[in-house]
């Protein structure tokens, strides 16, 4: 399988001087943001994945988890289009209030669980998870490459470029973007991985601080239905969730994203919880859920004590 192949090349790993212990340590932060695209109602996605059950799922898995609300986001009455890019001071913004929030979160110790909101976020998402990890690498699950620049997107929407804001190797290919004079690139390509597209090559044998950016809209459509651009074909639930087993089992993951659940787009009461319930199992398996049967990977293996006798 492609999907195992190319995680496990990228996994093998050494850990980074930036990876704190955060094995019993979850932040959550919610961002109510949805002007990174046309489809109003993934500012409803946080509260959402809230009311499937995130907290008490995480919390039965022995996490402190400390759930930080919904940041507050401001629009601003004038925001005028920017080429054909709507609304880009107002996602400058927004990514420039969660970029700190990230770092805050991930410099006192824990993981960060990032709900969105649309995939624009990702932008200050992963920009706040390097202000403390500078060594991260990115893994992006999505249906798109989301690296399009002002110059070649087709919509202009803001949640099809975040990776291009991010990357060193862009950085002639991108205009100055009102709203995002506060952002300098700071990915080089080696350092992101996509699932989802395509196979990637073998990524380098030192491995950084893991940051982990799922667009539900990776999985099929038939599994989460309640999100703004589905695409035919996706991760099956297996594959979705041993991608997530296998993050976790690097001891490696630091931040996640999940963002494009849109409660407001499920046809039917059924779709948005199969949607919702999918991003709460993602999470929780990113945190150490696993299914049975499914690897689980020991640090050392077992020793018996002492005075264990056999028993016939």
């Amino acid at each position: 399988m492609a999907l195992r192949g190319a995680l496990s090349r990228l996994l093998k790993s050494t850990f980074s001087s930036c990876q704190q212990n955060r094995s019993h340590s979850v932040a959550i932060l919610g961002a109510p943001f949805s002007k990174g695209q046309k489809r109003r109602g993934v500012e409803h996605g946080p509260k959402a994945i809230r009311d499937a059950g995130l907290v008490e799922r995480l919390s039965n898995l022995d996490y402190a988890v400390h759930d930080f609300g919904d940041l507050t986001f401001k629009h601003l009455e004038k925001d005028e289009h920017f080429m054909h890019v709507p609304f880009p001071r107002t996602v400058g913004r927004a990514n420039k209030l969660l970029s700190g929030a990230v770092s805050g979160a991930v410099g006192a110790g824990h993981t960060c669980i990032m709900l969105g909101g649309d995939h624009s976020l990702a932008i200050g998402s992963v920009e706040g998870h390097a202000q403390q990890c500078p060594d991260l690498c990115l893994i992006w699950v999505d249906a798109h490459a989301d690296i399009n620049t002002p110059l070649t997107s087709p919509s202009g929407n803001l949640h099809g470029q975040s990776v291009a804001f991010l990357l060193k190797d862009l950085q002639d290919k991108m205009p100055e973007v009102p709203g995002f004079s506060w952002l300098k690139p700071f990915l080089s390509a080696r350092d992101l991985v996509y699932i989802g597209l395509r196979d990637v090559d073998p990524g380098e044998q030192k491995q950084r601080p893991i940051h982990l950016s799922f667009d539900i809209d990776a999985f099929d459509p038939s599994l989460a239905p309640a999100t703004g651009t589905p695409v035919n074909g996706g991760l099956t639930y297996r594959e979705g969730i041993y991608l997530t087993e296998e993050i976790h089992n690097t001891g490696l993951l630091s931040v996640m994203d999940v963002v494009e659940v849109n409660p407001t787009l499920g046809a039917t009461p059924e779709a948005i919880e199969a949607t919702t319930s999918l991003a709460v199992d993602v999470v929780a398996s990113a945190l150490g859920q696993t299914r049975e049967g499914a690897h689980i990977a020991f640090p050392n293996i077992p020793e018996p004590k002492e005075d264990t006798e056999l028993r016939l």
